[in-house]
């Protein structure tokens, strides 16, 4: 086992290992400095693996903007703050390339958050007050004038709301401002998709949920009617519940362009409060290998079985030689003292008489 165990934990820890990753924690963005002149070293904040090691002296920075007019893609204008990390790249990065969002402290797996949605409603079916009124999605069911949330329910309120726009490559020469393109499509499962579909709500029948109240300031009207869920990957994406408080999930991809090395930046609507439940965001810029994902620890584990298991076969063998124990053999099992001197016993009739005497003597 350990032969075959300790070589497969090998190769898994050298496919983990090829993946390039950078993660930014930009949860206390608030605190960070105004403008870009004023622009704050942010290492303490990143971790990154890459082929080649940063040799700029700030390779990691970030700073914000308030109140910034911003343009949803709804066409709401908005005002809130604008985070901007700095990154540095140190080496071309093979495509594809994968943005994602990491969030820890959120429980997701909690059993009335799991349940506290409608699928009829997200298949597109005009569920009636009544019946949504007695739905799962308890306590998100309807709003204070009795109309149905749409969607209804703790997962669609809580999605995840942070803008995160594509990288943008800066310094000076021709590379300059250069934007890594990055689509939003395409990062749904497949499987999902099918779940949802546009809703034969009008829009007088219903209302967003509490926490969309910036994406529809005024409610779902003619001209800001209820979004297109089937079309919405971003929250496909998120009704897809997490079985562990700390997950990711995708933002963003590219599957044909290469990463050029250098300086980049990328800008964050800042929406998504996370002091609220004691937990972390972070951005996750990463690839992956035949294997998935960055994690060592389906390696570590296959080496250390391995390990242990090559450790105990050794200390077994060398017993073994050291002081040998005799085979076990049928011949030499006996409770009786008068058997013969062959030691051999054989048949039922023999074993029933051996027990015969042995009950006698009792």
């Amino acid at each position: 086992m350990g032969i075959i165990f300790a070589p497969i934990g090998g190769l898994l820890i050298y496919a983990s290992s090829q993946v390039e990753e950078l993660i930014f924690d930009y949860s206390n963005c608030k605190d960070a400095p105004v403008g870009k002149d004023n622009a704050k070293d942010a290492r303490a904040n990143v971790r990154a693996s890459f082929k080649t090691q940063s040799k700029g002296d700030t390779p990691y920075q970030w700073y914000k903007n308030d109140d910034v007019d911003v343009t949803l893609d709804n066409g709401v204008h908005i005002n809130t703050t604008v985070c901007s990390l700095i990154f540095d790249i140190p080496n071309d990065i093979g495509a594809p390339v994968y943005l994602y969002y990491r969030l820890t402290n959120f429980y997701q797996n909690h059993r009335r958050y799991v349940k506290s949605l409608d699928l009829d409603q997200l298949k597109g079916v005009a569920v009636p007050n009544a019946t949504i009124g007695t739905s799962t999605c308890d306590p998100l069911r309807l709003d204070p004038k009795g109309k149905a949330y749409y969607p209804c329910g703790l997962i669609a309120n809580s999605v995840f709301n942070d803008t995160i726009l594509e990288p943008r490559r800066i310094g000076g020469g021709n590379d300059g401002n250069q934007t890594y393109p990055m689509t939003n499509k395409g990062i749904s499962w497949s499987s999902d998709k099918d779940l949802y579909k546009p809703t034969k709500y009008s829009y007088d029948q219903v209302s967003p949920p509490p926490n969309w109240i910036k994406r529809y300031p005024d409610g779902y009207t003619e001209k800001n009617p209820p979004p297109n869920v089937q079309e919405w990957e971003e929250l496909q994406v998120w009704m897809r519940t997490a079985g562990l408080p700390t997950f990711s999930k995708l933002a963003r991809r590219n599957d044909g362009d290469r990463m050029l090395a250098g300086s980049y930046q990328i800008d964050i609507q800042d929406n998504f409060k996370v002091d609220i439940f004691g937990g972390t965001k972070s951005i996750v810029l990463t690839t992956r290998s035949v294997m998935g994902g960055k994690n060592p620890f389906l390696g570590i584990a296959y080496v250390v079985v391995g390990g242990i298991c090559i450790v105990l076969g050794t200390i077994f063998t060398f017993v073994h030689l050291i002081k040998p124990r005799k085979l076990g053999d049928h011949r030499y099992l006996t409770w009786n003292s008068e058997h013969d001197g062959t030691g051999v016993a054989t048949g039922a009739s023999t074993t029933s008489k051996s027990f015969f005497n042995f009950r006698r003597r009792g």
